[in-house]
């Protein structure tokens, strides 16, 4: 039985106070789009069938090394959380998945698929937990997990790797997402060479029990909580894991994992071109990993990430097939009304992406018209596609405007007085 979060007769009546305009909206860009030769209900219906998974962890409040401010009805579990993520899905009909992350979420995987197909949800890539410490483990990850010097730290992480892709196979998830903390913090405190060495020698262990139509993501990240060397540090690294390990081992690139100023859309075409490019971690930053809601602070980058993945599309790359999953940390936002607000930016600028005129900008690049190659850009990224997503969420089903409409079902009070308040807690700083 379908169990939506927010009653249909809300979403239906504010769709309905906003139908006119919506419609006129629509219409008038149709009609500018139509002038160069642009099919606005093509562009709608491939922008209706991209989907980006949202993370179990993203609805609860997050926080930083000082502190933590809880909000009000924050998930007491994996099955509120779900509840939530329901919420999310039911009004932007954007993200159909969850990716869960073990030991956090971890519960009878009978009960999680239950609670998920009443929730019309299935489940994305997994995610291992091997940067922090669980109550009972026997072997600290104090100085590493898959990369430590002792051995039995190491069959642990592995061990805990190969448990998630248990766990996963029972709820039709097709990915492991693995991304350690290991690291160093002072010159000389661990060998490069042997470190890295020793944690290819784990991975292999974790790849090699990968069942046949599943994928490995390799994270990187330039730095925290080791400051000094990373083990996975940048997407060189991530690309010689992903050559060494085999076919079934691709990158992910999370938006934050950067240095400022990176082009990070260069190293996603990179990738497409030598078939390496596994999915994303969509956020937005400012200073480092600060795990912003995507498109907050860089909407012309994520605009021209999309660039890239829409001419990979528009050229037929061979198994071009990137996972697409948001990786944020909500600190002073309702994390419901982010995660809305960021599926919706996500599906923006791949809207966007898609009213670039391919054949043009392929002819100014050739002639070497640096102008007009970037004016072609300009005109599709500057272009308000917002009508075509909330005509892609009205078709589906969902509300035309999701955040005024979340905001009228009382959804967060309601679970505000069902859910027991959370204290504040201090970070390990102060």
């Amino acid at each position: 039985m379908t169990e939506m979060r927010i009653a249909a007769e809300i979403v239906a009546a504010e769709n309905d106070k906003r139908e006119a305009a919506h419609r006129s909206d629509y219409q008038a860009l149709g009609e500018k789009l139509a002038r160069s030769s642009i099919d606005i209900d093509k562009v709608t219906a491939k922008v209706a069938d991209f989907f980006v998974a949202v993370p179990s962890w993203g609805v609860g409040t997050g926080g930083t090394r000082f502190a933590r401010f809880p909000g009000l009805g924050e998930p007491r579990h994996i099955f509120d959380k779900l509840d939530d993520c329901g919420v999310i899905q039911q009004l932007t009909r954007a993200t159909p998945t969850v990716s869960l992350h073990i030991p956090w979420d971890k519960a009878d995987p009978k009960e999680l698929k239950a609670k998920a197909d009443a929730l019309v949800l299935g489940f994305d890539a997994m995610n291992s937990n091997t940067f922090s410490d669980g109550a009972d483990q026997a072997h600290s990850y104090k100085f590493g997990s898959l990369s430590h010097v002792d051995a039995g730290t190491r069959h642990q992480a592995v061990e805990h790797n190969l448990e998630c892709i248990e766990i996963g196979r029972s709820l039709g998830s097709k990915a492991l997402t693995v991304w350690i903390g290991d690291g160093s913090n002072f010159p000389g405190q661990s060998n490069f060479t042997r470190q890295f060495e020793r944690y290819l020698d784990a991975m292999r262990d974790i790849y090699k029990a990968l069942p046949d139509d599943w994928r490995l993501f390799s994270e990187h990240k330039m730095y925290e909580p080791a400051f000094y060397s990373s083990v996975v540090q940048d997407w060189g690294t991530n690309y010689l894991i992903a050559q060494t390990l085999g076919d079934k081992a691709f990158c992910l690139v999370d938006l934050g994992h950067h240095a400022p100023n990176t082009n990070i859309e260069m190293i996603v075409a990179r990738l497409i071109q030598f078939g390496k490019l596994g999915g994303f971690h969509f956020n937005d930053s400012k200073y480092g990993d600060d795990d912003l809601d995507a498109g907050s602070v860089e909407p012309y980058r994520l605009f021209l990430v999309f660039n890239e993945l829409v001419d990979a599309e528009h050229r037929g790359v061979k198994g071009f097939d990137p996972a697409h999953m948001i990786d944020q940390s909500h600190n002073v936002t309702d994390p419901i009304e982010s995660l809305i607000s960021s599926a919706n930016e996500i599906r923006r600028a791949y809207a966007q992406a898609l009213l670039v005129d391919r054949a043009a900008l392929e002819g100014y690049q050739s002639g070497n018209d640096a102008l007009m190659a970037t004016e072609t850009l300009k005109r599709a990224y500057r272009t308000d596609v917002e009508p075509i997503l909330a005509e892609a969420r009205r078709r589906a089903g969902g509300a035309i405007d999701p955040v005024a409409t979340y905001r009228v079902s009382g959804y967060r009070a309601r679970v505000a007085a069902e859910r027991p308040a959370v204290k504040g807690g201090s970070g390990g700083i102060v």
